[in-house]
Order: C-alpha cells, then sequence, then structure tokens
C-alpha cells in the first residue's frame, strides 16, 4: 500500500523556496516545523541536496572488504517518526543516525557501492532499495508502508524532488504556506521544479480542490489542496 503524501512547503508569493532569498526578512521563524508537527506525518521525505545540508561526514572510505546484498536494512522500525532521503547512488555520508531525533532511512538504487553501504551501517543508518539505477518512487513508498508501517508521509522538497513525485503522481495533498515576502529574481527553484531532461514533461493532475485556507500571525497564508489524476 502507499502512504497518504502530502507535500508540505513554504514559499515566497513567487514560489520560490530559498528563503534566505526573500525580501523582507523575518517572520517566518519555526512556521514551518510548527505547522509539520500540525501535520503528524510517520516520516517526512526529502531529495539529496537538502538531505546533504543534514550530513555530519565529508565522505566514506573509497573502498570496502565487505560485500553486501542488495536488501533493504532497517535498524529502527519503532520510530515515532523517520527522516527518509533519496540518494539514488549514494553520495552523502552521514556521520550521524537521526535528524532531530528521526531515525535517517536513505532510499538507493541497487548501483550503490559496498563501500557506502558499509559506511551506512557503521553510522547505524537504516536504507531501503527501489530501483536498479534510479530510484522507483511507487516502490520506495510501498516499501515504507511495508518496512516501516508509513501511513502518512511528508514530502518536503527541494524542488526537484517535489516535482518528482507530482509528476509520477503520487502526491495527495498539497500543503502550502505562501509567506509576505518575494524572491523576485532569476535562480532559485521553485515549490516544484524538474531537471532539464523532465523540464517539458508535466504533472498528470487533473483537479485540484481546496481542502482549506487558514491566515496565520504575521500575514502568511496555509492552503491545502486535495489533488486527483487522470
Amino acid at each position: 500500500m502507499k502512504p497518504h503524501v502530502i507535500c508540505h512547503m513554504l514559499s515566497s508569493i513567487d514560489g520560490r523556496i530559498l528563503s534566505e532569498r526573500w525580501r523582507p526578512k523575518g517572520g517566518t521563524d519555526g512556521l514551518f516545523e510548527t505547522l509539520h508537527d500540525q501535520l503528524q506525518g510517520d516520516a517526512w521525505i526529502v531529495g539529496r541536496v537538502t538531505g546533504q545540508e543534514f550530513a555530519k561526514a565529508k565522505a566514506y572510505p573509497e573502498t570496502s572488504a565487505q560485500t553486501f546484498p542488495r536488501e533493504n536494512h532497517i535498524v529502527s522500525r519503532d520510530a515515532d517518526a523517520y527522516g527518509v532521503v533519496l540518494d539514488a547512488h549514494g553520495k552523502i555520508a552521514w556521520g550521524r543516525a537521526d535528524i532531530g531525533g528521526d531515525p535517517i532511512v536513505v532510499v538507493l538504487t541497487k548501483a550503490v557501492s559496498d563501500a557506502h553501504l558499509a559506511g551506512l551501517r557503521g553510522d547505524g543508518v537504516s536504507y531501503i532499495f527501489a530501483g536498479e539505477t534510479e530510484i522507483d518512487l511507487a516502490a520506495a513508498l510501498e516499501t515504507l508502508n511495508r518496512e516501516l508501517g508509513v501511513k502518512r508521509l511528508l514530502v518536503e522538497g527541494g524542488g526537484g524532488a517535489n516535482g518528482a513525485f507530482l509528476r509520477a503522481g503520487l502526491i495527495d495533498e498539497i500543503s502550502l504556506v505562501v509567506c509576505p515576502t518575494v524572491d523576485g529574481a532569476k535562480g532559485a527553484p521553485s515549490v516544484f521544479d524538474s531537471s532539464e531532461a523532465d523540464a517539458g514533461k508535466p504533472a498528470p493532475v487533473h483537479a485540484m480542490t481546496l481542502a482549506s485556507s487558514e491566515t496565520l500571525d504575521g500575514g502568511s497564508v496555509w492552503l491545502r489542496y486535495d489533488l486527483s489524476y487522470g
């Protein structure tokens, strides 16, 4: 079974998500985390670029004397929530086992090296496989549900990861907080983005229904939409 998937993001009024570029500054401190908690996800998931921001190690050793089967490796199954990171080819050296108390679960492809798997095991990091050389997002969601009981998953960026989930028709709900600020320049990712290869691929969204809207302190607006595909 697939978890219920909510894409939860904060953006400027022009849809950009790098808050350090927003003007005026301030007014959103702690807002993302507060609403994240209200959404009550069993897990949250981000892409490799966002995941790299949480890493504490520079690199794992390039070789390993051990070989490992390409099978899911789960360290903890009883956490309140999990921090899931898409890292198809094993680029992130963690140096930690959790993010804010949420155990890390890395989504890999079978093309990853044994040396990287050794590094993950040494850090006490769980990992699952979804795809041979490219991540199969639908398969990853099914595995998270089956292995860890994830029924409610928050997709939280960056724009490339969000866009991949959207184009795959896997997002059930969008939770978007539009903040009273602007970016106003080129070069920043948007809430939903793509690689050059996927730039011409439209999302298969058939309808978006406004489920709720709420004006928050400071002038931000919290919008929630249900999505259907066709």
